[in-house]
């Protein structure tokens, strides 16, 4: 499952190895011991990589050979691609910027795109 973090500032991806149902339970379930409200809905989020970065390629065709991924890979110009997916926001107003997008698709093409997202934000050399 990836999931995308948004903040007033700052944006994360990150890859977590629980079932997407498992994940939204758990959450739904901390949100209503902590009292607080959580709105969830269907819906598209989208993120920036560099668009020379030469594992695009194999995204693309990771993408290709799942028909059903509706993942988009759309250039926004020479040094970035815009990756656009389907998944779940989840947020404590209508209204908000920030919030959770939690998405799941075949483990290759989660990786691919962490992996990418990753190495493009910090220098570590090593990928989990």
């Amino acid at each position: 499952m990836l999931k995308l973090i948004y903040t007033e500032t700052s944006f994360r991806l990150e890859r977590v190895n629980i079932s997407l149902e498992t994940w939204v339970s758990q959450r739904v379930t901390l949100t209503l011991h902590a009292g607080q409200k959580l709105i969830i809905e269907t819906s598209r989020a989208s993120f920036l990589l560099p668009a020379k970065d030469p594992r695009l390629t194999h995204l693309e065709q990771l993408v290709r050979a799942e028909r059903g991924a509706l993942i988009s890979m759309i250039f926004v110009d020479d040094d970035y691609i815009e990756i656009s997916l389907p998944g779940t926001w989840m947020t404590e107003r209508i209204d908000a910027d920030e919030g959770l997008f939690v998405t799941t698709f075949p483990s290759a093409i989660e990786l691919a795109i962490y992996r990418i997202w990753y190495t493009t934000q910090s220098p570590a050399p090593y990928l989990c």
